[in-house]
């Protein structure tokens, strides 16, 4: 009888033990993400993260691998891009959960079925060098003829971010692929990630550019030549979402950690390391205009993630395969 009292505690220990673990994968920057989980759990005590952190891409390339052999690890996904997380609520991949928190967001800014949820917004704008003679203010503004070859951007055939920037500005009435057939003959050189193309804005080699706002923002406040325009047609975003997995093995944790993040608590954690947060009514970080400032344009991600790879082709005929 011992024994088996004794087996039967060590088993509940176990049970338990399991039950207050979740598991995230996320690709957000380490240092993000560990201030994120710490922060989770002072405001969860007893309930403990596992996260594994890497590119989106790489991400779902492991978590694709385990779906495979039957053992996909995570519990949540927190990861870069709505698009993404399109493709696997569709899948059949991902768990509907209406968080409470939702009603102070933008409905634009989450699943309507609950399937993700936004946390912040990164936008995409224009980068300049202080050293030029003529200040863009708008994306019309990267045509003119008069700054031919002095463009640089990143490729969405590299970067997530850019092809989100990509079926934005396509998808939008007034710019279009037209918009970007024009870039092409203004020479345009659309190659690599964010971090290139703000290099090459920075040294003066290519000293207009579209990049991602904190790159510009946080480089400019530590002595870097550039400025940040958030352009009057409006600016593309992405926003970090997250989704439970519809394998979770902690779906009350996973809720949690949802909540957690959408929170007005959470919510300022995103402001504290720099970027806007997605929940309404809150501020924004220094060297940013007021949220109401900042116009976002439509997106749509289930369109985005139904012309991604025609996006890609038509991209690739005009700019190259770089």
């Amino acid at each position: 009888m011992k024994t088996f009292l004794t087996t039967t505690a060590l088993a509940l220990i176990a049970s338990t033990s399991f039950a207050d673990t979740i598991t995230l994968y996320t690709s957000q920057p380490n240092a993000d993400a560990q201030k994120t989980v710490d922060a989770f759990m002072a405001a969860n005590p007893g309930t403990d993260v596992d996260w594994v952190r890497d590119g989106t891409t790489k991400l779902m390339a492991r978590l694709r691998a385990e779906i495979e052999a039957g053992s996909p690890q995570p519990d949540l996904l927190l990861i870069a891009d709505t698009v993404t997380l399109e493709g696997m609520a569709q899948d059949g991949l991902l768990t509907a959960y209406q968080s409470p928190e939702a009603t102070n967001y933008d409905s634009a800014l989450f699943s309507a079925e609950g399937f993700y949820h936004s946390t912040k917004l990164i936008t995409t704008g224009i980068v300049y060098n202080t050293g030029v003679e003529s200040a863009p203010t708008s994306w019309g503004d990267l045509t003119d003829a008069a700054i031919k070859g002095q463009i640089a951007m990143p490729s969405p055939l590299y970067s997530g971010a850019a092809l989100i920037h990509l079926a934005t500005l396509t998808g939008d009435d007034s710019l279009g692929w037209e918009y970007y057939e024009q870039l092409a003959a203004n020479e345009a050189r659309a190659q690599g990630g964010n971090g290139g193309t703000f290099k090459a804005v920075a040294s003066g080699e290519k000293p207009y550019g579209m990049v991602v706002d904190f790159l510009a923002i946080r480089n400019k406040a530590d002595g870097s030549p550039v400025e940040f325009v958030f352009p009057t047609e409006g600016v593309s975003y992405v926003t970090e979402p997250v989704a439970i997995m519809s394998t979770a093995k902690n779906v009350e944790g996973a809720e949690k950690f949802v909540d957690f993040l959408l929170s007005e608590a959470g919510q300022n954690l995103v402001l504290d390391m720099g970027y806007i947060p997605a929940r309404d009514g809150m501020g924004v970080p220094e060297g940013f205009p007021a949220r109401d400032e900042i116009k976002l344009m439509d997106f749509d991600p289930a369109v985005a993630l139904k012309n991604a790879d025609a996006n890609k082709a038509k991209f690739a005929e005009l700019f190259g395969a770089e």
